[in-house]
């Protein structure tokens, strides 16, 4: 019997950006689908969907990019921060 609905993505040793970066190329391939659809469906009628989906595609893929330069920016600071408190830890241990 085959089976309609696929398991979902199993990622445990992924991160959150490798995650985040993973869905926007997601994203990128189906608003490039849906853009394909509306090319070759010309007619007002047929569209109509395609363009909510495609709409829908747009902002979604805009609230991942957000995500994704939150966590880089937080690893940015977390990498900044790091070298600054080592050399205190080090210096309040000799």
């Amino acid at each position: 019997m085959l089976k309609i609905v696929p398991d979902p993505p199993h990622h445990p040793n992924q991160s959150l950006e490798d995650l985040l970066v993973q869905t926007s190329e997601y994203l990128v391939r189906a608003q490039t689908i849906a853009r394909q659809s509306v090319l070759l469906h010309p007619k007002a009628p047929d569209q109509v969907l395609t363009l909510a989906t495609l709409h829908e595609i747009e902002h979604a893929w805009a609230l991942v990019e957000v995500a994704l330069s939150k966590v880089q920016s937080r690893h940015r600071v977390a990498n900044q921060q790091a070298p600054a408190l080592l050399t205190k830890s080090l210096g309040n241990a000799g």
